[in-house]
């Protein structure tokens, strides 16, 4: 069995959480939106006792699909990675298993202000990029723009109220003018400004704890490799 046709078994068959995440997600879904999912499965435990061991994420198999498996997806979600939390707190579950079910209930365990870090350092390094598109091209990609500000809103809601946002069709109108090119770069930049200011001035009375429960986590990561033994 080849790596590839492995991934898509663990995929089709131990998947324990599937969301939709993306423009449907956020509330920002057009007529020609794709339908983007996410995935966490849990590869059985016999495979980590061999040399070859199964892959940390598997992309497809279709064309809309990524998936990690269960402990990949939980040390990203410590080091609070926002494609990874958004996943946690999609509004779009598609398919959870008991397994699935208690990685929902433990997904506070994951937060920390380490999230105001990856947040802010990652919007900051794709706006340089953005910019220097604008100066070397005229333009920039507006929906990467558009998606920038949707995560700078998520984090700042995340280190404000202690979660992320992930449906932010409050501020569609606006987002989508955005994706469509109509919003000046000026008030583009005012935006950001304002956005990465607030999560900045929030940290400091953040209901965020310092780090994340990491205890608690593997507490489940070790009771379902446990449970995986015989799968």
């Amino acid at each position: 069995m080849t790596v590839n046709d492995l991934g898509v078994r663990l995929v089709r068959d131990h998947t324990v959480l599937s969301v939709v995440v993306g423009s449907r997600a956020y509330g920002l879904a057009t007529a020609d939106s794709d339908v983007d999912r996410r995935g966490v499965f849990v590869a059985p435990t016999p495979l980590y006792w061999r040399f070859d061991k199964p892959p940390t994420h598997v992309d497809g198999p279709d064309a809309e699909r990524f998936s990690w498996e269960f402990e990949r997806f939980c040390g990203l979600a410590l080091d609070a990675n926002p494609t990874v939390l958004e996943c946690l707190w999609s509004p779009l579950v598609e398919q959870v298993t008991a397994i699935g079910g208690e990685l929902l209930a433990r997904r506070g365990a994951f937060l920390s202000r380490r999230a105001h870090r990856t947040f802010h350092r990652y919007a900051e390094s794709q706006f340089r990029k953005l910019e220097a598109d604008l100066r070397n091209h005229g333009e920039p990609g507006w929906k990467h723009v558009m998606h920038l500000l949707r995560l700078l809103l998520s984090g700042r809601h995340l280190v404000e109220h202690g979660e992320p946002l992930v449906d932010v069709s409050e501020h569609r109108e606006r987002l989508l003018a955005v994706r469509r090119g109509e919003v000046g770069w000026d008030e583009i930049e005012a935006w950001r400004t304002s956005l990465t200011t607030g999560m900045n001035a929030a940290l400091a009375t953040s209901p965020l704890p310092g780090e994340p429960d990491r205890a608690l986590v593997e507490e489940l990561l070790v009771s379902v490799r446990r449970r995986e033994v015989g799968a």
